[in-house]
């Protein structure tokens, strides 16, 4: 199992990073991601965050099909998290509590990850099978 989120403080450049954005359709909605796809962004993801704005989230991006796990260590949020295959298909949605080390992990290869407010899923009626558009990387 491979956690994902850091295990100690990070640089200063890390907790300042921009990030570039993408609007995603989440079945029939639309989102705005932060795009976390090098080592150092989705290592820190959302952690320290106090707020998220409505409909924004965070899209973690691989750069191959896997089964990434993930934690809430540091993360002040709850969150929701979908994760998302090759086709841009939803595998699986998981609910994770803040400052848990309760791992969180697909149930099958994903290459995406989507984190947003919890309950985001379950209020839009987006469950494992919905498809995600917009995403990074081609054809997918």
């Amino acid at each position: 199992m491979a956690l994902l989120l850091a295990f100690g403080p990070l640089p200063a450049r890390a907790q300042s990073m921009l990030l570039p954005t993408a609007q995603l359709m989440v079945g029939k909605h639309a989102v705005n991601a932060e795009i976390a796809a090098t080592d150092e962004s989705r290592s820190y993801g959302l952690m320290q965050r106090q707020s998220l704005p409505p409909d924004h989230g965070m899209l973690f991006v691989f750069d191959d099909a896997g089964m990434p796990c993930f934690w809430m260590k540091n993360t002040l949020l709850p969150l929701s998290i979908a994760f998302i295959d090759a086709q841009g298909v939803i595998v699986n949605v998981a609910d994770m509590e803040p400052l848990s080390l309760e791992g969180h992990c697909p149930s099958g290869p994903v290459v995406y990850a989507l984190e947003m407010e919890q309950g985001w899923f379950k209020r839009h009626q987006v469950q494992a099978g919905a498809r995600v558009a917009n995403l990074p990387g081609g054809s997918r």
